[in-house]
């Protein structure tokens, strides 16, 4: 039996699904949202915490459970943005708003479980954590980031600086 497993074009079609019905508010702090993926025992869109101390992988854990990504299994990770315009706060406060723009920073993590089934996630991340959960993430499973942008990386690496 063929285990599935998600190919990197699958995955960004994908989470540009789900990018397209994010809600207006960014994640903030150390926050993350799992955006979506393969782990069907969290909702799609649930904010919780993605901890990467760990000695065998990053675990996100939110008030609706919890899951593991085993550092080792991991087979890719891409980083990639959302701009979009501020509507909300443009009809609440100020057309002014509309002028500006708001990005939303994305990590698609592809992996396989412990039990080697090909897994995916999709996590909102905040701005401020970014870069150091991607530098976390390359250091314990020893994969590099890919970009979907040229934008992205600029960003990515600005950040880290």
């Amino acid at each position: 039996m063929r285990t599935p497993t998600i190919s990197r074009r699958g995955a960004c079609r994908f989470a540009a699904a789900l990018f397209s019905g994010t809600a207006l508010a960014a994640v903030r702090g150390d926050e993350v949202m799992y955006v979506g993926g393969t782990m069907q025992q969290i909702p799609d869109k649930t904010e919780g915490k993605l901890a990467l101390d760990a000695p065998n992988g990053a675990e996100f854990n939110c008030d609706k459970g919890r899951f593991t990504i085993p550092y080792k299994g991991i087979q890719s990770l891409e980083y990639g943005q959302r701009s979009g315009r501020r509507l909300g706060v443009a009809i609440a406060i100020s057309p002014i708003a509309l002028l500006s723009k708001k990005r939303k920073h994305f990590l698609s993590i592809g992996f396989k479980d412990e039990k080697g089934v090909g897994q995916g996630a999709v996590f909102e991340l905040s701005k401020g954590e970014t870069h150091k959960v991607i530098t976390a993430l390359e250091a314990k499973s020893g994969k590099k980031v890919e970009f979907e942008s040229d934008d992205a990386r600029k960003h990515y690496e600005k950040e880290g600086h």
